[in-house]
């Protein structure tokens, strides 16, 4: 069996930490058994690995997300990655081309889709091994896992199977009847008596089922034909384009815990830390979260059942229960102010727009030793680096020269230059010129030994 990790999506529901850079799923604000922060990525692909998943695995995500995602679980982490994001059919659909036509994985082969950010048990890993036995005995076309409800949520989707509680074959799985999204508390009631199992988003299929629906609807099987077409694809979940017209679906149960870490609430329940970053809480707090990346402290005074976060890019107050109504409260969609990269992070500090048209874009760097910034040149700004910690070796237009903390390096425009830290380097870049696009950079090389053979050594 074949496991593919769904890792896509913005993450807005976690503003202002997630952002179009950073998903949700790469805050570090869980702890593992040995007390260190982790994200929900590193956390379930640390589960997959103890579970003999890990050689079988793969993770589909964002173009955006590679330098993240092999920052986080590492580079020798099979990827296959989506240049653009259209929903969850187009991602699974992507995946099933790449295992069939770049990993010749046969067509028999049980494919088995699992979301990025639930907060599970171990043995959780043991139900999704049994997919594939189910999906080969049953002779089912898709087979999912249904977890057995704790309480009546009106938050989750519900999966009802045909024979509630009569096992199929005496194999632990049942036939699946129709499905109910996200009902009532009082509804829920009901459907958890009746047998009805939460749905956690998992699935299964055998790789043909997959390569089949796309040729019937005209649509490539071979990788590379579909990166190139991604961009036409529907923007539709799996769920409306493939569950709700097959019949043929049995559904596995589990019974443990589980929970979609996707909102602020659910999250910080999980966190093994009240309060991380610089602040203060208060005694007469209760159930009051504070997450604060920025470098200020935050006080919070009597009151309950609150988060406070804070990043770059805003701060959020909330209470808890409210707190999955911010996916649809932020309307704004600025540029990141926080990234993560594979050679370290950066935080923009301030962007000012003048009125001759000029624009001043102020950042902080921090550069990981041994780590490099690409060898890139700027098409039409300028910028004044100010190194503050640590020592580098800095290449300017194919010369190389030492830098350490007080220097400070003039860059004018079409000038082509880059950075290797010896230590830790930080350092404050203002770029400013004509509105500074994205684009504006134009990389040359990344690899510093490709970089290095540019230049002449002064």
């Amino acid at each position: 069996m074949k496991v593919v990790l769904l890792s896509g999506g913005s993450g807005k529901r976690l503003w202002p930490l997630s952002n179009d850079a950073r998903s949700k799923q790469f805050l570090r604000v869980l702890q593992n058994d040995n007390m260190q922060m982790v994200s929900m990525v590193q956390r379930v692909w640390h589960q997959l690995e103890l579970n003999g998943l890990g050689a079988d695995s793969y993770i589909a995500t964002g173009k955006s997300q590679i330098e993240m995602m092999q920052t986080q679980v590492g580079t020798d982490i099979p990827l296959i990655v989506e240049p653009e994001r259209r929903d969850t059919f187009p991602a699974i659909a992507l995946a099933a081309t790449y295992l069939y036509s770049v990993q010749s994985v046969g067509l028999n082969e049980v494919v088995a889709i699992l979301p990025v950010d639930p907060y599970v048990e171990d043995h959780f890993f043991e139900v999704v091994k049994q997919l594939e036995e189910a999906i080969n005995s049953s002779g089912a076309y898709i087979g999912l896992i249904g977890v057995k409800p704790t309480y009546p949520s009106s938050k989750y989707g519900y999966i009802i199977p045909e024979t509630a509680n009569q096992p199929l074959s005496g194999l632990n799985m049942m036939q699946v009847l129709s499905f109910q999204e996200k009902p009532t508390e009082d509804e829920a009631d009901l459907l958890i008596n009746n047998g009805a199992l939460w749905n956690c988003g998992v699935f299964a299929f055998k790789l043909d089922y997959i390569i089949n629906h796309l040729q019937k609807n005209g649509l490539p099987i071979q990788y590379d034909e579909l990166l190139k077409q991604y961009g036409n694809l529907p923007k539709i979940s799996f769920d409306y384009e493939i569950l709700e017209k097959e019949r043929e679906i049995i559904v596995v149960p589990y019974e443990g815990y589980w929970k979609d870490l996707g909102t602020w609430n659910t999250l910080t329940e999980e966190m093994g830390s009240g309060q991380i970053g610089k602040g203060i809480i208060s005694e007469d707090c209760t159930n009051t979260h504070l997450i604060n990346e920025l470098d200020i402290p935050v006080v919070v005074l009597g009151v309950s059942d609150l988060v406070v976060a804070t990043s770059p890019d805003g701060i959020l107050v909330t209470d808890k229960s409210a707190s999955p109504r911010i996916k649809d409260t932020i309307t704004f969609n600025n540029v990141p102010k926080y990234e993560e990269r594979h050679w370290g992070w950066c935080k923009t500090l301030d962007i000012q727009q003048y009125e001759d048209g000029n624009q001043v874009v102020t950042k902080r760097l921090h550069v990981l030793a041994g780590k490099n910034l690409s060898y890139c040149l700027n098409r039409s700004s300028q910028e004044v680096w100010t190194i503050v910690k640590g020592s580098a070796e800095f290449i300017h237009n194919g010369n190389r020269m030492s830098i350490k903390a007080g220097n400070v390096m003039h860059i004018p425009v079409m000038t082509m230059h880059g950075l290797k830290a010896i230590t830790d380097v930080e350092f404050i870049a203002v770029q400013s010129g004509p509105v500074i696009m994205e684009n504006d950079s134009v990389e040359l090389y990344t690899d510093w030994e490709e970089i290095e053979q540019h230049c002449v050594k002064i």
